[in-house]
């Protein structure tokens, strides 16, 4: 094992950051979600199913229920009228109201919504500081007629607390949302008035719209233009002498009293939570429009380039038919670390290959098993088995360049299994001189399980379609471990392969475009390679991948000031690969929450509907990808299920890979237990390449 990767623990409290980050983050969207989906909904109410009780049906609009539900009702005086307004704070309507009352001297009772006080705090205390009541009008001003008792207590504890963090009152008045006079809080309503007179609310109702406003009456309004024009026009009438609110008409004590600071901070915390929520809905309504054009943005770049690199098969390009053959010798290196389970299939595959000369290297990494002995026992002069103490897989593909006697190389993995023409095509692209390393086209073989599936589709709408597009614009990334091929004087010629990340393979490519090599893309050059079987196997591999490819970006990134090949490469590669495989995953967990808020407060049928439409293209763009690659379409079955575990373990290592960049973290080289089952999906169906073009 290198120094330079000696293990150091990993960080694990980000792990707790983050599922504190998103518990917040989802409290605050179903919170916000409820508030604004209870306040947008239409007000209904059932209807009544039985009548209020006779000693509550005066006509008069003020009820007290006191203890063993004795009902006391009350008015106001003669020629006294208390003008109430209903839901608010509304940024329109509530300054043109307290604009009014100022200018013919009157006090009213606003009968606030909890959520509208939590939204526009600043003119809660404006009706407060003008001499204004204060009444509450529940939190989502939601029928509490057909709610249960705690969705009572919460509608009204809630409102209390946002009235102490806005205003630092509390309030004894209620009004029941939805009702008129007192003999509307019939059936469930009148079990609710029970409910709000058992914590000690006054409930307040209005008089009937006929009676003489000299007689004193409670005037109920809302806060419109309507209620603006009916309330202009009655503060106009002469005949009345005084307009008081609820609590100076009944000649009682103040029913808004001042809260505690306890009570106080609470109230602020509320409106904080609320406020997170609001802002975090409207940001991340912009960050996924965002995603969501970069996303489609990028399929559409995927099968476009696809498309441009299936046309240009026909045409000139590095390794076309019409150049000359390659027919040099090759050397294969194996470097094995424990992996005899594969290690004689892939050898074996080798052997059988239609290219006519081989030198075959495997370099045993400090094996503990039977990798060496199995390797030595195939008989053939083509294979040199070549030992070592424990380095890594660079110190081994290094020890193995200097045993080879050739000019051309290609590196495999020793879970591979080889097409009998693969060594042959992946060669080809090296006819031309400008051309330092290709890159072949790695199938899974072990497929047969859900999770073998995910990643099938992964490679070959992914990676294999992404190699499309990196060939047409000249900046393949990586060359995979599984089958590559390079020319011996351009590895040479960059110091072999670097221990400096744990992506030796996507290092190694960098440094070859730097160098002023390029790199091309050989897709009919077939190998078959294990893939992990679990999830705790895919969660190593893919973090070593991750956390080795953002090394060898920061590593290269001086590349996107220099000129030439390396500079092209790195300006569209490097922007890329940290836009679509770092920063936008890193995106995905609270984009997942965000999701799930659309479905469950927003409208269903539009959430789904946009996660359909974006299904429907993955799937148009993974099934063109299956028949470049000559794949079935069968596979597509898997894709759905894609997106609910296999999508998540990827940002989640993505997040962990990040992190433990940051924090410099050194990993261990993980490796994956073998089954030797990368043979299993070797016949495939083909399909015509004319029918591709």
């Amino acid at each position: 094992m290198s120094a330079r990767h000696a293990h150091r623990p990993e960080p694990r409290g980000h792990w707790l950051l983050l599922i504190v980050v998103v518990s917040a983050i989802a409290a605050a969207l179903v919170f916000e979600g409820w508030t604004t989906h209870e306040v947008a909904s239409q007000p209904t109410r059932r209807p009544c199913t039985s009548p209020i009780p006779k000693a509550a049906d005066t006509g008069k609009p003020v009820v007290r229920i006191g203890a063993g539900g004795r009902v006391q009702t009350a008015g106001m005086p003669d020629r006294t009228v208390a003008l109430t307004f209903d839901g608010g704070p509304d940024p329109v309507w509530t300054p043109r109201l307290l604009a009014l009352l100022r200018g013919h001297h009157a006090h009213a009772t606003f009968f606030l919504s909890g959520a509208q006080a939590v939204r526009h705090p600043g003119l809660v205390k404006r009706i407060r500081a003008e001499g204004h009541e204060i009444g509450s009008g529940a939190y989502t001003g939601s029928d509490l007629g057909s709610a249960s008792s705690p969705r009572t207590r919460l509608e009204l504890s809630l409102t209390q607390t946002a009235l102490a963090g806005t205003a630092g009152i509390n309030t004894r008045l209620v009004r029941l949302p939805l009702t008129t006079q007192a003999d509307t809080m019939c059936g469930g309503e009148w079990t609710a008035a029970r409910r709000a007179a058992d914590q000690g609310y006054l409930l307040v109702a209005a008089d009937r719209p006929l009676r003489k406003p000299e007689r004193g009456v409670v005037r109920q309004y809302s806060q419109n233009d309507t209620g603006y024009a009916e309330a202009d026009k009655l503060l106009r009438n002469r005949k009345i002498e005084k307009f008081a609110t609820v609590s100076e008409g009944l000649g009682g004590p103040p029913v808004n009293t001042p809260v505690s600071t306890v009570g106080r901070l609470q109230g602020e915390a509320l409106i904080q939570v609320q406020s997170i929520g609001r802002i975090f809905v409207q940001a991340m309504t912009w960050v996924l429009a965002i995603a969501g054009a970069l996303a489609l943005l990028r399929l559409a770049l995927l099968v476009f380039f696809a498309r441009a690199h299936v046309r240009r098969l026909r045409r000139f390009r590095p390794g076309a038919p019409w150049l000359r053959e390659v027919d040099e010798p090759v050397t294969v290196l194996i470097p094995a670390y424990n992996e005899e389970a594969g290690i004689e299939s892939t050898v074996r595959s080798l052997l059988a290959s239609t290219h006519w000369q081989l030198q075959i290297i495997v370099i045993d990494d400090g094996s503990t098993d039977r990798t060496a002995d199995l390797a030595t026992r195939i008989d053939d002069p083509r294979v040199l088995v070549v030992r070592q103490p424990n380095a890594g897989k660079a110190a081994a593909l290094n020890t193995g360049l200097v045993h080879a006697h050739h000019d051309i190389v290609v590196m495999v993995d020793a879970d591979t299994v080889f097409e009998p023409e693969a060594i042959h095509r992946l060669v080809q692209p090296l006819a031309h001189p400008a051309v330092g390393a290709v890159s072949g086209n790695t199938k899974v073989g072990n497929r047969r399980r859900l999770l073998g599936r995910w990643q099938h589709l992964e490679y070959v709408f992914g990676f294999n379609l992404e190699r499309r597009m990196f060939e047409v614009l000249e900046c393949m990334p990586t060359v995979p471990g599984a089958i590559g091929a390079f020319r011996r004087d351009a590895l040479m010629g960059v110091g072999g392969v670097s221990e400096a990340t744990l992506a030796e393979d996507t290092d190694l490519t960098m440094a070859l475009w730097r160098a002023g090599w390029r790199v091309v893309y050989e897709e009919t050059a077939v190998a078959w390679t294990e893939v992990p079987t679990s999830l705790g196997q895919l969660w190593r591999q893919r973090y070593r991948w991750c956390y080795g490819t953002l090394q060898s970006m920061w590593k290269h990134r001086r590349a996107l000031r220099e000129v030439g090949p390396a500079g092209r490469f790195a300006r569209r590669a490097l922007p890329y690969l940290f836009l679509f495989q770092v920063a936008l995953p890193l995106l995905a967990p609270v984009v997942d929450v965000f999701a799930l808020y659309g479905v469950a407060f927003a409208d269903p049928v539009e959430s789904i509907g946009v996660w359909l439409a974006f299904l429907v293209l993955q799937l148009l763009g993974a099934g063109y990808a299956l028949r470049l690659d000559e794949e079935r379409l069968t596979s597509l079955w898997a894709m759905p299920l894609q997106l609910f575990v296999y999508r998540q373990l990827m940002y989640l290592v993505i997040i962990q890979s990040v992190v433990s960049a940051l924090f410099g973290t050194r990993l261990r080289w993980h490796r994956m237990h073998r089954s030797g089952s990368a043979g299993e999906q070797r016949i495939v169906e083909p399909a015509t390449r004319e029918g591709l073009s």
